[in-house]
Order: structure tokens, then sequence, then C-alpha cells
């Protein structure tokens, strides 16, 4: 063909409004979109929070958490067994004691709420990982997270120690892992200390490394019947606005011996998360806490949205953020749902 003809041919002019690159390919069937689907949530990676009370076949709502409830150790140890046979990773207890004092001494007791439901689920020899929740905000009579000063602040050292006792009485009744929460600084190596010169030593610490003072809290200080009788917390959480401090407590968690770092409340965190995701080599955990939880858990009762599709997508968010392990009230139904869509 010579240049003139060559000129003259009929070129093929790709229009405007028909794209080469369609990535809607991939979202035509929803086969196609399962095959392509970055993150994948899993029964495994999920641990579900129970609240334990005094009593024997007591299932006692929570009114602002829809669909969950306070559970006496019997009942507690016949969920465990329910979401074991879903493939549910894991249970975190959270106990509520008869009687309450300034120390939390109900936490530690080797007949304490808790350690009861232990020994309860440990008989039943379930493939399932038991976390106790280490800490005193539900045991003190103040609703602090361990004794008071003379200025009536928390004592941080005081704390550390009696929070090294609860640990080492939680470990005894059975716990695998424990998870102390009271943002105390010194506490993972407290405890670690303690679990050692114990014999524990084979106990696992997933610490709440970056705990912030949430507003998202709110639920749970009704389940646990936990807050404070004066003040806040403030004092010892974290303040929300700080993401530099939280990689820094993290950082400190994983020098003391955590073995798996934790951020909390985990939708608000979600930077938190990537950011520990690429930083810092332990698992990372992360909590979808009671507020998160019972704000779409209320509004799906009231019609407002698809409950179901909702909690799904905030916990893959979760997981899409870095967290490989997640802590959410919606652990059972979520397993349920993930065995449906198999």
């Amino acid at each position: 063909m010579t240049p003139a003809t060559e000129a003259s041919a009929p070129r093929t002019v790709q229009a405007a409004d028909s794209p080469t690159v369609r990535p809607r390919r991939l979202r035509r069937t929803p086969a196609l979109r399962a095959l392509v689907r970055e993150t994948r949530l899993h029964p495994s990676m999920l641990i579900a929070p129970l609240f334990v009370r005094p009593g024997s076949g007591i299932r006692e709502p929570i009114e602002s958490m829809p669909g969950q409830a306070r559970l006496s150790p019997d009942l507690a140890a016949e969920e465990v067994s329910r979401l074991s046979a879903l493939g549910v990773g894991g249970i975190m207890l959270f106990g509520l004691p008869e009687t309450k004092d300034p120390i939390g001494t109900g936490a530690s007791a080797d007949d304490g709420i808790v350690q009861e439901a232990f020994r309860r689920i440990r008989a039943l020899e379930l493939p399932i990982v038991t976390i106790a929740d280490t800490c005193m905000c539900e045991y003190t009579d103040h609703g602090h997270c361990g004794p008071l000063a003379a200025d009536g602040s928390v004592d941080n050292d005081a704390a550390l120690r009696r929070l090294a006792e609860i640990a080492v009485s939680q470990a005894r009744a059975g716990a695998d892992m424990v998870a102390p929460s009271a943002m105390m600084d010194g506490q993972v190596a407290a405890i670690r200390n303690a679990l050692d010169a114990e014999g524990f030593t084979q106990t696992a610490i997933m610490a709440y490394a970056a705990k912030h003072a949430s507003a998202f809290y709110g639920p749970f200080r009704e389940a646990a019947d936990s807050a404070p009788a004066f003040g806040d917390r403030r004092g010892y959480q974290m303040d929300p606005a700080n993401g530099r401090e939280a990689m820094r407590e993290m950082a400190l968690d994983v020098a003391e011996g955590a073995d798996i770092l934790l951020v909390k409340p985990a939708l608000s965190g979600l930077d938190l998360i990537a950011a520990a995701h690429v930083r810092l080599d332990l698992p990372i955990a992360a909590y979808q806490v009671s507020g998160e939880y019972a704000m779409i858990a209320a509004a799906a009762e009231r019609g407002w949205l698809d409950g179901r599709r909702a909690m799904l997508e905030a916990v893959t968010a979760i997981v899409r953020a870095g967290a490989g392990i997640v802590l959410t009230y919606a652990a059972g139904d979520i397993a349920t749902w993930l065995r449906d869509e198999r």
C-alpha cells in the first residue's frame, strides 16, 4: 500500500462511550464476584464476647444490644458449644459478680463467676480458644479499672498487682489467653511475669494495646454493669484523636511480651489497624464494640437497613483494614451466614 492509499484508508475509531477497560466484567455474576473477592471472612477469625452472671438456667436479654444476653455459667457453656459447632474461633468472657468492692476482689477469686464458667467450658473439651477479659471495672464498686489512690485517680501500680493476680486466677481456671483491658502502664509486662512465675508460660496475652476512651462503649456498660460511679476513664484510656500515641502504645506492648495486639473500637480505628498491620509483626485483632454492633442491630430491628448485609460489610471493612481477628457480638450470626453462603 502506497503512502497515499495508506492515508486514505478508513480508521477504526474507539468511541468515547465504549471503554476497553471494563471492571464490571468481574462483577456480573455471584460466582465471578466470589472468585475475585479480595477480603474473605471465615468463622475461625471471629471471637464472640459473652457476659456471664451468677445463677443457673438464666438468659437475661440486654436491652441496648439486640440479640445479646447475660448468661448463667451453664447456659454460657451451652452457647460456647453452639459457637464451636459453627466454627467460631474463640470466646471472651466478661463477668458480673455477686458483690463488688473497692479492689475488685471477685475478679481474682478462684470461685469467681468467670472462673466457674471457664471450668464448665473446659470440661466440654471444645476446639475453641477461651479468652478472659482481664480487668476490674465490672468488679469494683466505683466502676474504675483498678484500685483508687487518695486523690480518686486509679493507682496504676496497685492496679498492676491486681491485674497480675486476676490473670493467674483466669489461667488456673482454664483460659487459653488473657486480655488486659485496663490500659494501665506496664500491664502486659506485669501479667507476663506473673503468669511465667506461676508456670503458665503457655498462656497467651491479647493486649488491648490501643483502647480509646470511646462513646461507643455505652451498651457494654449496661450489659456489664460497669459504668464509673464518678468521673470517666479518659485519664487512662486513650484520646480518640491520637493516632501516633496509639502506635507507641502498641510498640510498648510488643516490647512487654504481648502475643496479639487489639485495637478498640474497630470501625473508628481502621487507620490504626492498617498501620499496625504494616508496621508490627504480631497478629492484629480489632473489637467491633457494643455501640458499633448496637447501631446496626437496632437499625435492622426498625427496618432501616439490611442487618445481615450491614454487619457483614462492617466486619469485612475491619478485616480489609488488616485485622486477622475480629471480636464481634455478631460472631454466631456471621458464622451461620457464611455457612449458608457455601
